[in-house]
């Protein structure tokens, strides 16, 4: 392969396997980069996209929005010195800037906003552009394969915990995957205590639930020891909203963090009453990603990841359909890569 070119694992259409394929490199324009990939994480979404449960979504694309790369050429308007920094990419690729939610600080609401690896191209790719100014710093001895998953499950699980409240103290955390083994370390660091649920017979899952210090870990249809003050529901089953709102206590909330859920049943009211609440987390912010990189840079938060090659990629996509995973699944991009 030439240095002008790059490889790509593209989706053509939902329902196809994606295709490796050599494409042209492309150049940036004003305010944008050229980012050489070095990992990308493979975030449900990604799997989303995939079968076709996105309404909107653009076709064909490179799917990936949880990337680490080095950036290896500036579009005009961006000095040179960025050159060989080391940058993430999120879901969030641009929003508006002018509108009243990004106004407040809430762009992840953005009417006008773009999404990586779905409305652009994204990092199943050894070579992406994106916006600086949504761009994010990764700090200095952060492993880049390590940080991938920070971007997006990190994240949306960070603003998903901060959702349930700093008086949540018992938090159950539905679908024990790549989000829910993060915000169980952020939760413990807290001072919380962890109810883990996962799908029945996962005993992987609930084993590393355990090793991570959750006080509790058992199937998604069992009931836990205690009431729960919040429950956190990242598996993409409505019929879990219902069990979880079963499982509070008094004034408890559910906070869903899911950018896709199956339909949600009927349920009778006494679940919902006595104050409980039902809340949704709808992608991410700037300062999402900022705060869970600067948190992984003070503490020990790390991901459990499972690496593949970028060819590899349905592979991975396979293994997070199955569940066959335990924590989170990354293409590594080898560092050779031109």
């Amino acid at each position: 392969m030439t240095a002008n070119m790059m490889r790509a694992m593209a989706l053509r259409a939902p329902g196809e396997p994606l295709l490796l394929e050599e494409r042209p490199l492309p150049r940036p324009k004003t305010a944008e980069i050229l980012i050489r990939v070095r990992a990308c994480g493979v975030c449900r979404t990604d799997l989303h996209l995939a079968d076709g449960d996105l309404p909107g979504a653009r076709y064909p694309v490179v799917p990936g929005h949880q990337i680490v790369g080095e950036i290896r050429e500036v579009g005009p308007g961006l000095g040179a010195g960025l050159v060989g920094a080391r940058v993430g990419v999120t879901w969030l690729a641009s929003a508006c800037g002018s509108c009243s939610y990004c106004a407040e600080g809430r762009e992840n609401l953005c009417d006008a906003a773009r999404f990586t690896g779905c409305d652009v191209d994204g990092g199943f790719a050894d070579h992406v552009i994106a916006r600086a100014d949504f761009c994010q710093a990764i700090p200095p001895g952060l492993d880049e394969v390590e940080a991938a998953p920070l971007l997006c499950a990190g994240a949306i699980g960070r603003r998903t915990l901060r959702l349930a409240g700093e008086g949540a103290r018992r938090v159950g955390l539905y679908g024990f995957g790549a989000a829910a083994h993060l915000v169980a370390q952020m939760a413990l660091a807290e001072g919380r205590e962890v109810y883990a649920f996962s799908r029945e017979g996962d005993e992987a899952a609930q084993d590393l639930a355990r090793s991570l210090g959750a006080a509790w870990a058992g199937a998604s249809t069992e009931e836990p020891p205690l009431k729960l003050d919040a429950a956190l529901v990242f598996a993409p089953v409505g019929e879990l909203v219902p069990k979880a709102l079963g499982d509070l206590a008094k004034g408890g909330i559910v906070v869903c963090g899911g950018i896709h859920m199956s339909d949600i049943p009927g349920f009778p009211y006494r679940l919902l009453w006595e104050e409980r609440q039902i809340r949704s987390v709808a992608n991410l912010t700037r300062a999402d990603a900022r705060e869970v990189l600067d948190l992984a840079a003070r503490t020990d938060l790390r991901p459990r990841v499972a690496r593949y090659a970028l060819e590899d990629a349905n592979r991975a996509l396979d293994d997070l359909r199955r569940g066959r995973l335990d924590g989170a699944a990354v293409l590594e991009i080898a560092p050779g890569a031109p």
